[in-house]
């Protein structure tokens, strides 16, 4: 369940509160076209139990399109679970000591999450800039270019990122 997150009279500057919402329209967006790609990898498997199992023939593509169709769906949905704190947090000690405390902790473990996701942000756009440069394919009997499949890691990383951003703003973080 989505929790409902709006910014009020608390947020610090009209920027700052356009920014929250621009993110979490993007967090929502992200969302859609996450489950897309997991509709899209369910059909797939489906297709592909109908293929092997029923007609009797072998399949080539649909395994690899299905991994990198779910995984496009976990990347690509991790800010709007973030967003709304769907995420694994484990909170004993700073709900317990609560107070200023307790929200110093929260804001350096969010800070910790966010230079995290900027690393990985980082790499991963070298990656699928290297696939790209490189004209990577998967070595597979399909063998797809592989930028495609590496481009939901690092627009949702990038996403995440910057709905830490959004979050610590928000001063949830």
């Amino acid at each position: 369940m989505e929790h409902s997150r709006t910014t009020d009279a608390t947020t610090p500057g009209r920027f700052v509160g356009g920014y929250i919402r621009l993110m979490d329209q993007l967090s929502r967006a992200t969302a859609f076209l996450a489950a897309a790609f997991f509709i899209a990898g369910v059909v797939v498997v489906c297709q592909m139990v109908f293929v092997r199992y029923i007609l009797g023939e072998s399949t080539s593509w649909q395994t690899e399109f299905t991994v990198f169709s779910v995984t496009a769906a976990m990347l690509l949905g991790s800010p709007y679970v973030l967003m709304t704190g769907g995420h694994v947090a484990i909170t004993l000690l700073p709900d317990a000591i609560g107070g200023v405390i307790g929200k110093l902790m929260r804001l350096i473990a969010a800070l910790f999450g966010l230079g995290f996701c900027l690393a990985l942000a980082y790499a991963s756009w070298i990656y699928v800039a290297e696939a790209w440069h490189g004209g990577w394919t998967t070595g597979s009997v399909w063998n797809p270019v592989l930028w495609p499949a590496l481009l939901p890691m690092a627009v949702g990383i990038s996403l995440l990122t910057l709905q830490y951003v959004a979050e610590i703003l928000r001063g949830e973080g």
